[in-house]
């Protein structure tokens, strides 16, 4: 068995949609990057190839390529999923936290848990998705970025 964290963070901006999770939160401003920036996927895939020393997702998914434009990160997601299983590691379980002022996220918690677990193909069980906020301190607080924490246990199959 080994130990995976991982982190993103990402800013946030006018003219982007904000998906977290997979799920297409409801919000005047989405996240910035070269993929859909969903910071949720990206620091849970940070900690499965963390987990099992292959890198980063920028390692696995540059984002100098043209191929990862706009991608979904829920592919991304499952293509990460595919690279630990090529070197013989499956996820036991993943528990991940979204920091963010706004908006609020609970009534969206289920259905990324849901998208998480059928992208890995795991039960929605092994998945633990929260949110919450750091009391309007720092670039979080004060609604000018997201970031999220993820830590995962993988074990060879």
């Amino acid at each position: 068995m080994r130990i995976g964290h991982g982190y993103d963070a990402h800013r946030l901006v006018s003219g982007r949609k904000l998906v977290l999770g997979g799920v297409e939160v409801p919000y005047e401003l989405g996240l910035d990057g070269h993929s859909d920036a969903d910071v949720l996927l990206h620091a849970l895939m940070d900690a499965m190839l963390g987990a099992a020393a292959l890198g980063d997702i920028g390692k696995l998914f540059p984002d100098s390529s043209a191929d990862y434009l706009g991608i979904s990160s829920l592919e991304l997601l499952r293509r990460t999923a595919r690279a630990l299983s090529a070197v013989g590691y499956r996820l036991v379980n993943a528990d991940c936290t979204v920091i963010a002022q706004r908006p609020r996220l609970a009534p969206y918690i289920d259905q990324m848990r849901r998208n998480i677990a059928d992208a890995l193909g795991v039960n929605m069980a092994e998945i633990s998705v929260k949110a919450t906020t750091e009391e309007h301190m720092g670039f979080t607080g004060s609604g000018e970025g997201m970031c999220a924490h993820a830590v995962v246990l993988i074990e060879a199959k």
